[in-house]
């Protein structure tokens, strides 16, 4: 990859970001992209859902998802009035649609549409079996793999799911297995094992109903190449427009490879990363792999300003 031109990335987040009363000020702001045209593609109120919960409505995968996109590229757009364009982008999960609507590869509400079906492909496939995830902190890659590969051949699946940051990967699995890890994390060489709360084993094989219903929507729709370039989960690299619906699909049964992306677009020349909607998860994801930037978070309106201000000194 060619040195970046300027010195700042954006990130979006994913799902676990979402919280009851997130987006007031937006829902105020751009009623254009948060009102009753998003309404009518998902099929709900997304104000309601965002302002009103309850909370078990919104973490709903089939709410969340779509939530947190509409929400992030509200702020991202709103954001981009006061700053040049980002030199480079990159999602956590769905997150990663919000990067690929934000640099022009999808349109807004076609977008929108996607993430609305890949949330409840995602919601069904987790249906149909008990499944989870667990994050396993101060463990590198090759011990995930490894105990991964060691429940597997016992008769139990297990798949590493997430690549966050240097010592947290997260496994996803059946609810057993998951309990085998919880039970045996000494004797495996585990420091500590953490059951996180999400409805199923996603970006692993017990997602792959959902693989092929994100393909099929995305032949409803164009991509075009974007305005700068969005690091792909799947393969940690700068992605073009021809492969954005296949990468897409493999990404809902694929490792997301967040810590990976960021240490490959630090060394493109991103020296600032900006988090751009709710919570501000990545910003600390961000700071463990790339340790040598810095990252800071825009998660509100009243954010801005902040936000434009450490663009300025960095990359002036």
């Amino acid at each position: 990859m060619p040195p970046l031109r300027m010195g700042y990335a954006v990130l979006f987040p994913g799902q676990g970001s979402q919280f009851v009363g997130m987006g007031a000020d937006l829902f105020e702001a751009r009623p254009d992209l948060l009102g009753g045209r998003a309404d009518d593609i998902l099929g709900f109120s997304l104000r309601t859902v965002c302002l009103e919960g309850p909370e078990e409505e919104l973490t709903r995968t089939e709410h969340a998802q779509p939530a947190l996109f509409a929400l992030s590229f509200a702020l991202y757009d709103e954001l981009q009035r006061h700053l040049p364009r980002p030199a480079a982008g990159a999602g956590h999960s769905v997150g990663e649609y919000t990067a690929l609507a934000s640099a022009g590869y999808l349109r807004y509400e076609d977008a929108l549409a996607v993430v609305a079906e890949r949330g409840r492909a995602m919601a069904a496939a987790a249906d149909r079996e008990p499944s989870g995830m667990v994050a396993l902190i101060g463990t590198d890659l090759e011990t995930a793999e490894d105990v991964c590969a060691m429940g597997r051949a016992g008769g139990g699946r297990l798949w590493v799911a997430n690549l966050n940051a240097p010592g947290q990967v997260v496994v996803a699995g059946g609810l057993d297995d998951l309990s085998w890890l919880e039970e045996n994390a000494h004797q495996l060489g585990l420091r500590r094992v953490i059951r996180l709360k999400v409805a199923g084993a996603f970006h692993s094989p017990f997602m792959e109903s959902a693989a092929g219903r994100v393909a099929a929507a995305f032949r409803a729709i164009s991509v075009r190449e974007g305005d700068y370039p969005v690091w792909s989960n799947v393969t940690a690299q700068a992605l073009t427009a021809t492969e954005v619906a296949a990468l897409a699909a493999r990404q809902v049964v694929s490792p997301v490879r967040f810590s990976d992306s960021l240490s490959a677009m630090a060394a493109a020349g991103a020296s600032l990363f900006v988090h751009v909607g709710p919570g501000d998860v990545t910003v600390g994801m961000a700071r463990r792999s790339a340790p040598q930037s810095i990252a800071v978070a825009v998660s509100t309106l009243a954010d801005i300003g902040a936000g434009a201000e450490a663009v300025g000194s960095t990359i002036r």
